[in-house]
């Protein structure tokens, strides 16, 4: 069962996003903030996939992307999110994120996605 951390500060999103990744097989936590999810992963949790927004208060998603960056930490990266535009996808990307999905997201499209880059990731183990 892989593990997906979700990080925005929707909390509502966030149960929802859970739920639906919970029953597809997937072990969810989730974050509402960009220092939580730093915090998170520098405490030494393992999750082979993060879902992350990127505008969120005080700090923004590139933000977590920044940090991981710096602390070594190459967890696969998935962006979610309602503002999508080219510059951003483009930002996130040199930041390492692998790919970029709008919201309101399909799940159908974003499970699809999901299972793409965690087999990619094993293909590469």
């Amino acid at each position: 069962m892989h593990s997906v951390l979700i990080v925005d500060d929707d909390i509502n999103l966030c149960t929802v996003l859970s739920e639906e990744l919970n029953e597809e097989g997937f072990n969810t936590t989730y974050v509402t903030s960009a220092a939580e999810a730093v915090e998170y992963m520098q405490k030494g949790n393992n999750v082979d996939l993060i879902l992350l927004d990127l505008k969120m208060p005080q700090h923004d998603g590139f933000f977590v992307l920044k940090n991981l960056k710096q602390i070594g930490i190459d967890t696969k990266v998935i962006v979610l999110t309602a503002y999508a535009d080219v510059r951003s996808a483009i930002d996130s990307a040199r930041l390492g994120a692998i790919d970029f999905i709008n919201k309101p997201y399909d799940l159908d499209e974003l499970i699809i996605t999901m299972r793409k880059v965690l087999q990619k990731e094993e293909n590469e183990d």
